[in-house]
């Protein structure tokens, strides 16, 4: 199968996405759900969607042209461990092995479990040659190469494991937002968006900010407004009550909006429903703060993305082909197989 035709089915796949029915969206959706809990319809749709809005054949050129892909090469057994974290967060993985000309050998997370096969499956009905080049696995092992994602436990299990093999171990990662004070009504909409798409599970969920001023938390919060939304889902509101219950009965000094607590805290990684927060003096306080979790911090959100390094608020669910996780090139790493 050559690179044009992976290329051209990888586009179909995402025209099939967009053009699914509502009925069909629907069961899908339902199936995902009854799987996860976390993963919502609502959440679902809006995997779909960002993943098919990068499956657009031009934009899968213009990122391919930065390699060389040879069409005739030797295909190697690549052992995908996929996270389970966010619906079908493996696929640009899955992608990447199969456009370099690579086998995917797949162990699913057992919290999702619905959406990369259903994508693999159309796939295969797009050109059965992929039907050989797509296998779920319960154990990993003699491949040729690894890609495992997980936390920052399992991935010394992944060393210990896989380390001796050609190899990507990704440990816990999150993501930041930055606020010096220009910030207005929308993008207080636009960062909520950052923080609470996929109830804030994914590793590109802001889960602390920087502020300029203890000022700007009161203005934050009081834009959120109450999002019934996220009260009315079960899990996400036992974990804001019990989050506020540990702090009130500990004592613990925290700003709360009705479903949203705030907590300074040098922590990145923050509890469902809690944001970390950190205040900086000046810029060049605000780049010691910010270093000192470098390896930590998988991407960073300011308005129009004025901080060096940042992207715009609302953009943080929408990575590019090109950004990779954990800043690896993936695909750089498969073709030196």
């Amino acid at each position: 199968m050559s690179l044009q035709e992976r290329v051209a089915a990888f586009s179909e796949l995402g025209r099939r996405i967009k053009t699914l029915d509502y009925v069909d969206l629907s069961e899908l959706a339902a199936r995902v759900e009854n799987n996860n809990n976390w993963f919502t319809p609502e959440q679902t749709r809006f995997a779909l969607e960002s993943i098919s809005s990068f499956l657009d054949e031009g934009g899968l050129w213009a990122w391919l042209r930065n390699y060389s892909i040879p069409d005739d090469s030797i295909p190697k057994a690549v052992g995908l461990l996929l996270a389970g974290n966010v619906p079908a967060v493996g696929f640009h993985d899955m992608m990447c092995v199969l456009l370099s000309g690579h086998a995917a050998h797949i162990k699913l997370s057992s919290t999702d479990k619905v959406l990369i096969p259903w994508m693999a499956e159309e796939l295969v009905k797009i050109n059965p040659d992929f039907a050989g080049k797509i296998r779920f696995e319960d154990m990993l092992r003699g491949k040729d190469a690894y890609i495992a994602t997980g936390s920052d436990n399992s991935s010394r299990y992944f060393d210990y494991y896989f380390g001796r093999f050609p190899s990507i171990i990704r440990k816990n990662r999150t993501s930041v937002g930055i606020l010096n004070g220009s910030e207005q009504s929308q993008d207080w909409e636009a960062l909520y968006r950052d923080i609470f798409q996929y109830f804030g599970l994914g590793c590109r969920n802001v889960s602390k900010l920087y502020v300029r001023e203890r000022a700007q938390l009161q203005e934050f919060l009081g834009a959120m407004g109450l999002r019934s939304d996220l009260l009315d889902h079960h899990k996400y509101r036992n974990n804001y009550e019990y989050n506020k219950a540990i702090y009130l009965v500990n004592g613990e000094p925290h700003l709360d909006n009705g479903f949203l607590l705030l907590k300074e805290a040098e922590a990145l990684v923050s509890p469902i429903a809690v944001l970390h927060f950190e205040t900086y003096s000046d810029p060049e306080d605000l780049g010691k703060l910010i270093g000192r979790h470098t390896e930590k911090i998988q991407c960073m959100v300011s308005k129009d993305g004025w901080y060096p390094g940042s992207i715009g608020f609302g953009q943080a669910q929408r990575p590019k082909l090109e950004e990779y996780a954990d800043q690896k090139d993936t695909m750089a790493f498969l073709l030196s197989l």
